[in-house]
């Protein structure tokens, strides 16, 4: 099979030898994203709330991109620099994923950079 690469400039550039996103078959797979503005390249300001928005959007863009949306995400990976701020963050998502939630993991771990949240996803094209 072979893969196509999707990039965008709504969405941060990668820091690293990756792709945003790459679709393989019916399947999307988004990189992890942060809490960065693609305008600036800059995190952005706030607490959890206003990260966890900023890196969504990201998501949502690069989605975009491929002509997809949040619908058809199946699987997300969340992780958190503190797991304190799990109920924060959930409020967000939950905003980004108010119908049909697809399937996700949630953890404590070291987000690249000075973030509190990166998050993956892989969606499904139908």
């Amino acid at each position: 099979m072979a893969k196509k690469i999707i990039k965008t400039e709504n969405a941060p550039s990668p820091i690293g030898p990756y792709s945003q996103g790459i679709r393989v078959g019916n399947l999307f797979f988004v990189s992890g994203q942060g809490p960065i503005d693609p305008k600036t390249g800059k995190k952005v300001l706030g607490g959890i709330a206003e990260q966890t928005r900023q890196t969504l959007e990201n998501i949502k863009s690069i989605l975009e991109a491929a002509g997809l949306n949040l619908d058809n995400v199946v699987r997300t990976s969340v992780f958190l620099r503190d797991i304190k701020n799990f109920e924060a963050m959930n409020q967000v998502y939950s905003m980004f994923f108010n119908s049909n939630p697809p399937a996700r993991t949630t953890i404590q771990a070291v987000p690249p950079g000075d973030t509190e949240i990166e998050i993956d996803v892989i969606a499904y094209i139908e």
